[in-house]
């Protein structure tokens, strides 16, 4: 049986990973939202794919902008 600690551990990951996840289509909703009908599945994809770095970075975006404003 997983001790308490184990557990707790493993809720906080899971919630972090969650919230990154919804960062990351957060990021991405408008590059869906314009490519969404107006072309080829492929060029979905590509566009997609070019803001993807991006949006993997969020957190790092949202750090950089909490202390500049400090």
């Amino acid at each position: 049986m997983a001790a308490c600690g184990e557990l707790t551990m493993r809720g906080i990951l899971t919630l972090l990973i969650i919230v990154y996840l919804i960062g990351v289509g957060v990021e991405l909703a408008p590059v869906v939202q314009g490519q969404w009908n107006s072309g080829s599945a492929s060029d979905f994809a590509s566009s997609i794919a070019r803001a993807l770095p991006d949006a993997l970075t969020w957190p790092a975006k949202v750090y950089r902008n909490l202390t500049e404003k400090v």
